[in-house]
């Protein structure tokens, strides 16, 4: 299954667990994550919520539903950025939505390739390039300590 990456928010889809399991077919993991949040494993099939198969997290998302309903790519179009629901959404209790006005800034200023790039390495393991997701804390291929967004959100609120 392919993922779309980008999403009107800012978030690289490519770097979530659900989406990654998604694209690997980890029927396991996505089995895993539907028993521990409480939901369907039909519920949590995604291939990025600039596509038609979005997780039950994101189908309803207000930024999305605004965006698409506004033709924007990207919530930064909009004239009314930054609204309520995406600074909310960015101080929520997700170590993940801390990025999302930097991410935006970025693929305004350098565009949606290159930002693509950069995430690809910055989501990738710095020893032997292995991806991880939003919260490894440890990459699963060398065991090396990964920088997550855990530790992105404490320096970004430095």
């Amino acid at each position: 299954m392919k993922v779309r990456y980008d999403s009107y928010c800012g978030l690289n889809c490519g770097a979530c667990p659900v989406g990654r399991a998604n694209e690997m077919n980890d029927t396991e993991a996505i089995k895993k994550f539907a028993e521990e949040w409480g939901t369907t494993v039909e519920a949590l099939r995604c291939t990025g919520c600039k596509t038609e198969i979005t997780s039950g997290y994101c189908t309803n998302c207000e930024m999305r539903l605004s965006a698409r309903d506004k033709n924007h790519e990207f919530c930064v179009e909009c004239s009314e950025y930054p609204c309520k629901d995406i600074t909310d959404f960015r101080n929520d209790k997700a170590p993940h939505h801390s990025i999302v006005f930097t991410n935006l800034q970025k693929i305004e200023e350098n565009g949606l390739e290159e930002w693509l790039k950069v995430q690809k390495i910055r989501w990738s393991c710095s020893s032997c390039s292995t991806s991880f997701d939003w919260y490894s804390e440890t990459c699963e291929k060398c065991g090396k300590k990964l920088y997550n967004a855990v530790d992105e959100e404490k320096d970004l609120l430095i």
